[in-house]
């Protein structure tokens, strides 16, 4: 097992809750390098798999979540990391995104072995999912610059926790995990 995907995480979001304000700030850093990472995964054929919170909405299905971001208090952070027509999606109810979710039976089935972690928040949602991932022996790779975070001492503290204690590889960028296609 040695496919790799891409696992976006809570990137559709409203930005209507407590920690909103000091999460932006992170987010409009981060969304270049995410926007970047999900151009470079498409170009090379790599899954893209959206996991994220329904909003406490149990009746809530993709579209609608989309909705609510988009009709949020920073569309212009979601919009350039709406799923195309390719990506997949899972919807979580708690931090990780195995919880609960049908996500660890959908990478068995595309025979992936390797996820990439990207999105909010670092040392929340990211965290727990490669500690997730970890246990279920699959290898994680986070793009630091691609996650985004509230409290930027406890986000080191847990890019340096997936490292040292699940094994996970922190890189600066996409290209640093898959091949390029020649230019042009």
């Amino acid at each position: 097992m040695d496919n790799t995907a891409v696992v976006v995480i809570d990137m559709l979001n409203p930005y209507r809750h407590e920690d909103a304000d000091l999460l932006v700030p992170s987010v409009r850093t981060a969304l270049p390098r995410i926007v970047g990472l999900l151009s470079a995964a498409r170009a090379a054929q790599v899954p893209v798999i959206y996991v994220n919170d329904n909003f406490g909405q149990w009746r809530s299905h993709h579209g609608q979540i989309v909705e609510v971001a988009m009709a949020g208090a920073h569309p212009e952070l979601v919009e350039p990391v709406l799923p195309d027509e390719d990506s997949l999606f899972v919807v979580k109810a708690r931090h990780s995104v195995f919880f609960e979710t049908p996500l660890a039976y959908l990478l068995g089935t595309m025979d992936v072995g390797r996820l990439v972690l990207a999105g909010q928040v670092t040392e929340q949602c990211v965290l727990y999912s490669a500690l997730d991932a970890h246990i279920r022996h699959l290898d994680v790779v986070v793009p630091r610059n691609a996650v985004a975070h509230i409290h930027a001492d406890l986000a080191e503290a847990a890019l340096r926790m997936m490292v040292e204690n699940m094994g996970a590889r922190v890189v600066d960028g996409p290209d640093e995990l898959w091949p390029q296609p020649p230019a042009g």
